[in-house]
């Protein structure tokens, strides 16, 4: 597989997550699947802007389809985002460790790749949990006959967030600037907490 993972067909993609390549993997998946979280938000949004009987939420839900939609475009690079990064440590990983020297420049490289290795699972965090507050507001607010899409769209959100926190965690440890390490982990954790917090209650209304 070249290019884009999200140019790819879904058979092909899915053919290279099964392959022996290393990517894409755990990261891409943690992102595509909060990626499909954010577009049941605004198929939902989308099913209810127009109609009557939830004139009182139009503007919620139209503003909901935008909001939406600038989560869905940073998952949907955040898969790629994903496998650029993982490439990177690879290749940091693979590099000469003979000399001295090859040593020093292997190490500083695996701590330059080790940066973007958990910012990009971090940026899938982030936008995940941001699209689950907006989830829940839409709960009451939108399409009732869609309610259970929003439900699936929550346990994607979260799977997707508590998915990338694992990303974070293997790489801070391998960033040499600690105080970022730390900052970094310590959100990581914060934003697996609270999107686990809020999928729980919007599921709590599914029963």
């Amino acid at each position: 597989m070249t290019g884009r993972l999200i140019d790819e067909k879904i058979n092909e993609y899915v053919e290279a997550l099964s392959s022996g390549a290393p990517t894409p993997g755990g990261g891409a998946v943690a992102a595509l699947t909060a990626a499909q979280g954010a577009a049941l938000i605004m198929m939902v949004a989308n099913l209810t802007v127009g109609k009557k009987k939830y004139a009182e939420f139009e503007e919620l839900n139209v503003a909901a389809i935008e909001e939406a939609k600038g989560y869905l475009d940073q998952l949907m690079a955040g898969v790629d985002e994903d496998k650029k990064a993982f490439g990177q440590v690879a290749n940091a990983y693979g590099m000469p460790k003979e000399t001295d020297e090859e040593k020093a420049a292997r190490s500083e490289a695996i701590a330059i790749a080790s940066i973007g290795a958990a910012e990009a699972p971090l940026k899938v965090m982030r936008a995940g949990t941001c699209a689950l507050r907006l989830t829940d507001s839409l709960i009451g607010r939108s399409n009732k006959q869609l309610v259970s899409d929003l439900y699936v769209a929550a346990l994607n959100l979260n799977s997707g967030v508590q998915a990338a926190e694992f990303n974070v965690s293997a790489n801070v440890p391998f960033i040499p600037d600690r105080e970022l390490a730390e900052s970094w982990k310590v959100e990581s954790e914060k934003l697996a907490e609270e999107a686990a917090t809020v999928s729980t209650k919007i599921l709590s209304q599914a029963k």
